[in-house]
């Protein structure tokens, strides 16, 4: 869904990285907790990364799912019951952004000079559907979905809608690998609060006055992320499962020409991650 929403979340999507749910076809509920060390950018559009430590969690009860996207929780409403292996999805989400939020986090001075930014509060939903036994074997699975939020919180004050591609297939009873593309649409107050730089930000930053990436709304980033995994219990679906991700991401348009980008940062992002896991 975002980038800790960036920072916590290029969506530490290593949580992408426990879908091994997929082979579960006899248990109806389960838990997997995760953590993981993450290499992120520093802030969205920036050319420095930091480390990071992230928790991610994803299970199921009597049929219900849940899972985790770095700060976002998504809860699926509509139970996994159909023996087809067809998945509809439809449910609520709730995540933060904290993008910029902390001066010491941002590690450039231009940016820096611009402020802080609040943490943002997204609610909203999401819809979707997926497929259990599909390409490869009777255990992989595709879907798809698209997530909208909006901040409630009064930062950005604006909506993003995330639609998302996933492919995760099991390559034996201890390993699996998947794959994964996104995008990011925003509104026009997001690309306002993020990438506008004032007259005023202008002069304290060093940085030019830019005002185009919110005069409307639009895709602002594209994502394409890898994961696999290796089970140390010898089983996939029980105990404790290593795992990693690599991802890229492209900033597009006026938000890649933002100064905050063009200038101080760049428009490709890179991430890594390395991470273990439990399944209960």
């Amino acid at each position: 869904m975002n980038q800790l929403s960036r920072i916590f979340a290029f969506s530490l999507c290593f949580a992408a990285a426990t879908p091994v749910l997929a082979q579960e076809v006899e248990d109806h509920s389960s838990l997997t907790v995760g953590v993981g060390l993450a290499a992120l950018p520093s802030y969205e559009g920036s050319d420095s990364s930091r480390t990071i430590v992230g928790p991610q969690v994803r299970g199921k009860l009597h049929d219900y799912a849940f899972w985790t996207r770095g700060p976002a929780l998504f809860i699926d409403a509509i139970p996994n019951r159909d023996d087809s292996g067809i998945d509809l999805q439809l449910g609520p989400v709730l995540g933060a952004r904290f993008d910029r939020t902390s001066r010491k986090a941002i590690n450039d001075r231009a940016v820096e000079a611009l402020g802080k930014r609040d943490v943002a509060i997204e609610v909203g939903g999401f819809v979707g559907v997926g497929k259990t036994g599909i390409i490869t074997s009777a255990y992989d699975n595709l879907s798809a979905r698209v997530a909208v939020t909006k901040d409630v919180a009064g930062a950005h004050e604006s909506y993003i809608v995330t639609p998302a591609i996933e492919y995760f297939t099991p390559l034996s009873i201890k390993s699996f690998v998947g794959l994964a593309l996104s995008a990011d649409y925003v509104g026009k107050k997001y690309g306002r609060y993020y990438f506008d730089v004032t007259p005023a930000q202008a002069i304290a930053s060093g940085l030019p006055a830019y005002g185009n990436a919110g005069s409307k709304s639009g895709f602002r980033r594209v994502n394409a992320n890898i994961t696999g995994g290796y089970s140390l219990s010898g089983d996939i679906r029980r105990g404790w499962t290593i795992f990693a991700l690599g991802g890229y991401s492209r900033m597009l348009g006026r938000y890649a020409d933002s100064p905050v980008v063009a200038i101080a940062g760049s428009k490709d992002q890179w991430i890594g991650a390395l991470g273990v896991g439990y399944t209960f």
